[in-house]
Formats: C-alpha cells, sequence, structure tokens
C-alpha cells in the first residue's frame, strides 16, 4: 500500500497538473558517440529547459549532483541506469551501470524494473540508435519494429512509453494504440529544423500523446528556454505549431537583439 502510494506521489510530477509531461533529457553524455558541447554546462542547461517549461529532467547519476540546484521544487528526475557501450557502432551495446534503489535515494521519479519500489518507469521503445534520420531509420528497421517494441514495454510494466516518429501522425496514432492506453510521449530524436520539431509534436499530441523526452533539440538550440517554452506551448496549451513557431521566432529575434 505505502508503494503504491509513493508511486502515485511520483507520477503526480512525472505527468503534471494538465495531464502532460515534458522531459528534457541531458543523458547523451552517456549515448551519445561524441561528446556533446553544450553538456559541458549541465547546470545551466538544466535550469534552461526548467524555466522553459520542462517538469522533468533526465540525466545521469553523476551529473545530478551538479544540476540539482537548477531544479525547482516541482521538478522530477527521471534516472537513467544505462549507458550505450561500443556507441560508434551501428547498433550499440547497452549496458546497465546503476540500481534503482539507487534512483530512489537520488530522488528519482523514473528508473527501471522499479515497481517493488514504488517508483515509476519510462521505457523506450526506440530504433536500436537515435542518432540517424526518422527516414533512414524507418527504411532499415521498418514501422512494426517499433509498434512491437511499444506493446512490449506495456508487456513489461512500464508506466510511460517513450517512442520514436514514425514519419506521419497517422503511424504514431497506432503506436499509441498499441500502448493500450499507457501514457506515450514523442522522443525528439536527431536534430531538426525548429518548425519540424513543433509540427511533429502538435501531430503527435493530436495522436493520443501525453508530451514529449526532448534532448538535443533542447540543448543544442541556440536558446534551450526558447524552444522548450515552444514545446510546452503546445504540449501543455495546445497552440498550433504554427502559432508556437511564431512566438518562438519573435522571442529569438528578441534574444538576438539582446
Amino acid at each position: 500500500m505505502i508503494r503504491g502510494v509513493g508511486k502515485s506521489m511520483r507520477m503526480k510530477r512525472v505527468i503534471d497538473q494538465a495531464g502532460v509531461s515534458v522531459i528534457c533529457a541531458l543523458d547523451h553524455g552517456m549515448t551519445s558517440p561524441q561528446f556533446l558541447e553544450p553538456l559541458a554546462d549541465i547546470a545551466t542547461r538544466t535550469a534552461e529547459a526548467v524555466a522553459g517549461g520542462a517538469n522533468v529532467i533526465m540525466m545521469s547519476k553523476g551529473m545530478v549532483r551538479l544540476a540539482e540546484p537548477s531544479f525547482a521544487p516541482t521538478t522530477s528526475l527521471a534516472l537513467l541506469l544505462s549507458a550505450s557501450g561500443n556507441p560508434e557502432q551501428g547498433e550499440p551495446e547497452i549496458v546497465q551501470i546503476a540500481e534503482v534503489e539507487e534512483a530512489a535515494r537520488l530522488g528519482a521519479g523514473v528508473g527501471r524494473a522499479c515497481e517493488s519500489h514504488g517508483i515509476p518507469f519510462i521505457a523506450e521503445a526506440e530504433f536500436p540508435t537515435t542518432y540517424a534520420s526518422v527516414d533512414e531509420l524507418k527504411q532499415r528497421y521498418g514501422f512494426e519494429y517499433l509498434r512491437r517494441n511499444v506493446r512490449l514495454c506495456g508487456e513489461l510494466g512500464a508506466d510511460i512509453i517513450k517512442t520514436n516518429w514514425p514519419g506521419d501522425e497517422a503511424s504514431f496514432r497506432r503506436l499509441v494504440e498499441a500502448a493500450n492506453g499507457i501514457p506515450v510521449v514523442l522522443a525528439g530524436g536527431s536534430r531538426l529544423e525548429d518548425d519540424e520539431l513543433l509540427r511533429r509534436m502538435e501531430s503527435a499530441m493530436s495522436a493520443g500523446a501525453i508530451g514529449c523526452s526532448v534532448g538535443r533539440n533542447i540543448f543544442m538550440h541556440r536558446s534551450p528556454e526558447a524552444i522548450t517554452r515552444a514545446l510546452s506551448r503546445v504540449i501543455r496549451e495546445r497552440w498550433a505549431a504554427s502559432k508556437a513557431i511564431g512566438a518562438l521566432q519573435q522571442e529569438l529575434g528578441t534574444v538576438a537583439a539582446r
């Protein structure tokens, strides 16, 4: 009973009062084939994402020590418990590097094999690598690879399923249907133009997503706070992508003029 209450309390931070989740993934130091320069200042990237409206920050156990002061009281920590071995390979080896107990001690709201600890579990139903374009990955692995993995995550007990953009809204709706009511968030994937990112997000929300999990398209942006705010507007306030793009461009113009 107590564990069930603990999980429910954590879920209220992961999925906020609006029923959505804006996750900023800052865990790429453990998955990227190369070091990504913007992550050199993890505390600033965290502060920017939180200021823009992210309610969940995903990162490693080592970086939490540096970024914790940038968390708001309502910000949830999603702790990544794995890293990529041989990340330069086409299909890197995934290695577990932390335990659920560590996630609980660090205050995380997310982990793996978490039911007995009362911690929500975000599972990634993704292509083997996300360091390539959607078209390339879809051509190589096929839509059914994603759909089967979405269902598998649900079968294994995921509380939230993170998955890739399959190429169009109708296909994403089929992924949501495969989850059978388990909340689904859209992964940001490789770097995109702002308008494409926001249009995908609008389509995903229309197809039944509850939010996003975006990393590179936030922390590698020239204004991480502004693009997070634009995503938050599409997700929380259900702005049309065109409206969010206009507001983003205006904000970026103001930033550039400073």
